[in-house]
């Protein structure tokens, strides 16, 4: 064929297809598609590609997380205090923060967002803005000993575990040497001292309270010449309680107590006429007090 008749034929062949293409039944840009004529037995495929769109413009919600490092995951409580355990949580959300009990296997609820779900009236959440989700243990007792957990309603749950120690705090009535006393004599007229040592205690000492009887010494003013001393030691605390001139009236069992916690109790006797120093020396060999003190009597 001549370069001249090959000319016709190009533009014969595109003349043609631009008939018969718009005429193909549900033809579309984008499609592809077969098209046949009557001299054009070939498979035409036809393209259009247009820059795909950007469907990737969501972003997730970001998780929670707790806040409280590791050095807060023991606390030390002591008996009868209240405590507070902290959960402190950042981006909540829509989720939920609980409090269970551990024992063993089993988890104990103790509390659903900021309703309490326990029969013991001891236990309450006290949530402390912005973000610190506590757990308030009234009245601390050795039972509460144990793990606590904070779960937050994520898939799987987030937890963080408190470990809770309770102390039992020490009280005792100590002589000159730091032993510990049952019974202290006193001569008629001398001052009474008496030393009471309080350990075990790791928080701020409660106050410590002096009684005679069912008297409370700390604050009385009717017998006059009674005071109480309360130093803070590393551990607990030291008091010391002085009684000036003492009487026949100031016998009797004085009492050194921590709060409503624990107490100590000393039997104190006040004589008239006879050496203390011999009542102390009988009650260390052994000899009951009582029985010295009759025998000094009638002597």
């Amino acid at each position: 064929m001549t370069p001249a008749g090959l000319l016709i034929f190009s533009s014969l062949l595109t003349r043609t297809l631009c008939v018969i293409a718009p005429q193909v039944k549900d033809f579309k840009p984008g499609d592809n598609k077969i098209i046949t004529g009557p001299f054009w037995h070939e498979v035409f495929t036809e393209s259009y590609e247009y820059p795909e769109e950007d469907i990737s413009t969501t972003t997730s919600e970001p998780l929670p997380f707790f806040e409280d490092d590791a050095s807060t995951n023991n606390v030390t409580a002591q008996l009868g205090s209240r405590v507070h355990l902290h959960c402190r949580v950042h981006d909540l959300g829509e989720k939920t923060i609980s409090w269970v009990r551990r024992k063993g296997e089993e988890l104990h609820l103790l509390s659903v967002g900021r309703h309490t779900y326990s029969a013991d009236s001891r236990y309450s959440l006290a949530f402390e803005h912005p973000n610190d989700w506590r757990l308030l243990i009234q009245y601390v007792s050795e039972r509460d000993e144990g793990y606590y957990e904070c779960q937050i309603s994520t898939h799987p749950p987030l937890v963080r575990r408190v470990h809770l120690s309770v102390v039992v705090p020490k009280v005792e009535i100590i002589d000159e040497r730091g032993q510990p006393l049952q019974d202290k004599f006193y001569k008629e007229g001398s001052i009474i001292e008496l030393r009471c040592i309080v350990s075990e205690v790791p928080q701020p000492a409660k106050q410590v309270n002096w009684k005679h009887g069912g008297r409370l010494l700390n604050y009385d003013t009717k017998r006059g010449g009674v005071s109480v001393k309360t130093e803070a030691t590393s551990n607990g605390a030291l008091s010391r309680l002085y009684i000036a001139n003492a009487n026949r009236n100031d016998s009797g069992n004085y009492t050194c107590a921590l709060a409503d916690v624990t107490a100590s109790a000393v039997a104190v006797h006040v004589l008239r006429g006879e050496n203390p120093l011999a009542m102390q020396r009988g009650n260390s060999s052994g000899v009951h007090p009582s029985m010295v003190l009759i025998l000094a009597l009638i002597s």
